[in-house]
């Protein structure tokens, strides 16, 4: 049984953290690289707006009874096996995690033109969520 309220307000969880992000987020690099704050701001809503995504990925896994995972790559392979997601959201999701990895244990190492070139990449979520909000409209 798929928790589709659950699912659906994390879903809206998302969307409110990529409007904040949308608002703040600088349109060229030299803006974003100059402003201490808009730097970490950008960094602590994408790293939040990934965890957001991992959290629907935990809560299908788990709702879809596909056992206990030995990591979030696990997770990713077998949604996707299950036709939850593309196999190209799931390489999309892996950078994600690992980008999210790099602001979470490397907080003083983030690159800042990864950084911003990752906010170039919104349109990965909205892949996401079209492929999620598809599966669970099926449940």
């Amino acid at each position: 049984m798929i928790d589709k309220e659950k699912i659906l307000s994390k879903v809206d969880e998302l969307n409110r953290y990529l409007d904040e992000l949308d608002e703040i987020k600088p349109s060229e690099y030299e803006e974003y690289k100059s402003s201490i704050e808009k730097k970490r701001s950008c960094e602590r809503i994408l790293q939040i707006s990934i965890e957001t995504v991992i959290d629907v990925c935990n809560i299908l896994f788990s709702n879809l009874k596909l056992g206990i995972p030995s990591d979030e790559d696990v997770i990713f392979e077998k949604l996707q096996n299950k036709k939850v997601i593309s196999k190209n959201v799931k390489n999309t999701l892996k950078n994600m995690k690992g980008f999210r990895n790099i602001l979470v244990h490397k907080y003083g190492d983030v690159n800042d033109e990864l950084a911003f070139e990752n906010l170039s990449k919104l349109s990965d979520f909205t892949k996401f969520k079209e492929e999620i909000l598809a599966f669970v409209n099926q449940k």
